[in-house]
């Protein structure tokens, strides 16, 4: 029977266990949480930080000896390095443990490009000592993005528009490396690409590229991504082309290789390169929607030194991955999850939030609170059919929150509906807080909302693809709100008291989770006898 030990007991790496599972094989899973969500998958389990190599080998030679041990494998984590030192220590199959490194240590990974001369940024690398502002060599210019040497899911990555940011992002950036590096490289303007490959005896098959979706600077947040990607082939065949030059640099001749490439007005350029297949939903569930290719089947074979298997799409679909973005607060409950889930196009939804969690606005992506996928023909259909989904969920805060508040009062910075015009923010920003007087009652009543000009027919979406005018409704109907005027609101106060900016503002900055906001905290106000000090000034 094959044996494999997979590094990873999360939701990215259930692809894997299933596939292996499904295949016959033993399945030894190891991951340092001792309640990783895929545990009761494997046939075995080992609670092993996934950092400690020597522990790892150790466990590796243990499965050897009680029934023999194939390959090590893993999906979506950034610790192909621990599998190459147990792959290599014990003769496994896979790559060597430097080419590893180099697929992990971003300093070392542009030290491959330059010397191959695969178009990368131009880069300087800080190991913490001294002022990174006067050893910034003079040729690269802002803006610069900062990031750990060693990390994964954009933690601690942040543009820097000048040297005024630039040792703070440094310095935050820091503790989030294990080597305690910091690299500073040159940003690079244009659309972003994800692809996966799968590399057996030195030939490189790239499995698909899909567009991403990149949000919220100087953050880089994958709000989504889309397969296959709607550039034409001849860019397409541009942006393969380096991500197999990079391949070749840092030197993966046998098993996965994960690539962001970005399209520069220079060219396409090599973001990063990792030695194994994507996370976020793409290696394990993307591929095989959008086009019928198990990417993570092939990898597993090839890591047990088979050959990968049939790479070739079995049909031509679109698949789009959106992510469930919140405001900063406590969640008080999700609802809709069944809903969305049963949504026509839906194929899966993966809720992180739950009642009782802190949630923020993500700087990474690991700080997001869930993702839907959608199928269909049409890439637009698939778009609409994901945004559908996140409208059904009902992500609730607890009202009166002051990491809600205080993020409502920062308008101007990632408002979820960008397109909306500067006269219609003008508009929001100079209405009244309210008209009338507070009431010391409200109870289930509904809470009048003075009108903004125009608000029903206005198309713009925010960052989940929802329409402006929908989220309003939504916010209306979760948290009692009325409109006054209009197709479905009343024409007048029903008591003299309506909320004005405070409303409108919220829309702008958190759409509808921040309309039901301020409508749940009006009320919890008003039962507390604080309404007028939540309302601030008319």
């Amino acid at each position: 029977m094959t044996t494999i030990l997979i590094l990873g007991g999360g939701t990215m790496q259930e692809p894997a266990i299933r596939i292996s599972r499904r295949k016959g094989w033993r399945v030894v899973l190891a991951d340092g949480n001792p309640a990783a969500p895929a545990r009761e998958m494997a046939d075995r389990f080992e609670c092993v930080d996934l950092k400690d190599r020597d522990g790892l080998l150790a466990l590796a030679r243990n499965v050897r000896e009680s029934g023999g041990l194939d390959g090590v494998f893993t999906a979506g984590t950034d610790f192909s390095s621990s599998v190459a030192w147990v792959a290599e220590s014990l003769g496994l199959p896979g790559i060597p443990f430097a080419t590893a490194l180099r697929a992990t240590d971003k300093c070392l990974m542009r030290e491959a490009f330059a010397a191959a001369g695969v178009p990368s940024p131009r880069s300087f690398c800080w190991s913490g000592h001294g002022d990174p502002r006067a050893l910034l060599p003079g040729d690269l210019e802002f803006p610069l993005v900062v990031k750990p040497v060693d990390n994964m899911g954009a933690r601690g990555v942040r543009r820097v528009e000048d040297t005024a940011a630039l040792e703070a992002a440094c310095r935050s950036a820091l503790p989030l490396s294990r080597s305690s590096k910091v690299i500073i490289e040159e940003y690079m303007e244009g659309p972003e690409f994800s692809l996966d490959a799968i590399v057996h005896d030195g030939i490189i098959a790239v499995c698909g590229v899909a567009d991403r979706i990149i949000r919220f600077p100087p953050f880089f947040v994958e709000t989504g991504h889309t397969m296959p990607s709607e550039f034409p082939a001849s860019v397409l065949r541009e942006v393969e082309e380096v991500f197999r030059a990079g391949i070749r640099a840092i030197g993966i001749h046998r098993g996965a290789a994960k690539g962001d490439i970005k399209l520069t007005r220079h060219g396409a350029m090599v973001g990063e390169i990792a030695a194994r297949l994507s996370g976020g939903y793409m290696s394990g569930w993307t591929f095989p929607l959008s086009s019928g290719v198990e990417v993570t089947e092939a990898a597993l074979n090839v890591a047990v030194g088979l050959p990968p298997g049939e790479l070739s799409p079995r049909w031509q679909k679109v698949c789009a991955e959106r992510a469930l973005i919140s405001i900063p607060g406590v969640v008080a409950s999700v609802r809709g999850a069944g809903d969305a889930q049963r949504s026509p196009g839906i194929t899966n939804l993966f809720l992180r939030a739950a009642a009782g969690d802190r949630v923020v606005f993500p700087e990474n992506n690991v700080q997001k609170c869930g993702n839907v996928l959608a199928v269909h023909a049409d890439r637009r259909e698939a778009s609409r059919a994901a945004a559908r989904a996140l409208a059904l969920l009902d992500l609730r805060l607890s009202p009166l929150e002051e990491s809600t508040d205080a993020h409502l009062r920062r308008p101007g910075v990632h408002e979820s509906f960008e397109q909306l015009s500067a006269e219609l923010r003008d508009t929001v920003r100079t209405m009244a807080s309210h008209r009338g007087t507070p009431p010391s009652r409200i109870g289930d009543a509904p809470i009048d909302i003075l009108p903004l000009e125009g608000w029903e027919a206005r198309t713009e979406t925010d960052w989940h693809g929802l329409a402006f005018a929908h989220a309003v409704h939504l916010a209306c109907e979760r948290g009692g709100g009325r409109v006054l005027g209009g197709s479905v609101g009343a024409k007048s106060p029903s008591s003299g008291f309506a909320v004005g900016r405070i409303f409108w503002q919220a829309m702008l900055r958190g759409s509808h989770q921040a309309g039901t906001y301020v409508l749940d905290s009006i009320r919890e106000s008003a039962r507390r006898g604080a309404l007028p000090g939540f309302l601030g000034a008319p």
